[in-house]
Order: structure tokens, then C-alpha cells, then sequence
């Protein structure tokens, strides 16, 4: 029983180094409410070419994928300071609404993380960069 106390204790430590690290976090320009205010118009680059929509498009992807990572960085700390808590008072004695929401932050980042895998599939297959796959080639002998 020692050992486990000894591993609550280092996992509460830790816990309090990351709360610490995330209030630093939410506090100051990577926040989620702040990174989610930045917000860049079509009209900030000005005139009509080419190349300011394809700056301002990339501009607009990276800010989304910052608000998400924040997010689920927020999510990802939450979840294991239910698991810590977990540990150190056992899992019967959690409340069920930490426990619910221990498993919807689970589910969500898992949908998420699935999502994330089939857009980058798909990014693959439609990469021209990318090397043909074998299959029903005639050139490729393969059949």
C-alpha cells in the first residue's frame, strides 16, 4: 500500500505542476478564449489575389487546429486529474458525474482522433506526390 501512496503522491505533484502550467496557459496569449478571439479577416490582406486567400485560407486552418489542441490539451489534463483522484480515493468512491464526464472527454477525443486519421488517409490517397498503390495495374503487371 505504501508504493501506491507513494505513486498518489507524485501524481498529485505532478497534477499541481500541470494545473499550474495550464493557468499560465489560459492565462496568457495561448489560451483557448484568447486563441479563439484572434481572428483574421479575408479584408486584412487586402485587394484581390491569389495569393492573400491562399495566406488567409492557411491562416484560418492553423488557427482551428491551435483552438482544438488547446482544447483538447484542457480535456486531456481534466481526464487525468479525474484519474488521479481516482487513484487516490478508488474508483468506487468518485462521484458519477466525474466519472461520466471522465468518459465523454474519453469518447469525444477518441471520435476526434479517428477523424483526425481518416482526414489524413484521405489527404495520402489524394496526394499526386504520392507513390501508386499496387492493384489492377496493366503497366504494373500486378493483377
Amino acid at each position: 500500500m505504501s508504493n501506491l501512496e507513494r505513486g498518489v503522491g507524485a501524481l498529485k505533484k505532478f497534477r499541481s505542476q500541470v494545473d499550474a502550467v495550464l493557468t499560465d496557459l489560459e492565462g496568457g496569449a495561448g489560451g483557448a478564449a484568447k486563441m479563439g478571439m484572434e481572428r483574421v479577416t479575408r479584408a486584412s490582406f487586402g485587394g484581390n489575389f491569389q495569393e492573400a486567400d491562399g495566406f488567409y485560407e492557411q491562416y484560418n486552418r492553423v488557427h482551428q487546429a491551435l483552438v482544438l489542441l488547446s482544447k483538447n490539451l484542457s480535456d486531456q489534463i481534466e481526464m487525468l486529474t479525474i484519474g488521479v483522484h481516482a487513484a487516490d480515493v478508488g474508483y468506487d468512491n468518485v462521484e458519477d458525474e466525474q466519472r461520466r464526464r471522465f468518459h465523454e472527454i474519453q469518447a469525444r477525443l477518441d471520435k476526434e482522433r479517428e477523424e483526425a486519421e481518416e482526414r489524413k488517409e484521405l489527404a495520402k490517397s489524394n496526394d499526386p506526390a504520392q507513390p501508386p498503390k499496387p492493384g489492377n495495374d496493366a503497366k504494373s503487371g500486378v493483377f
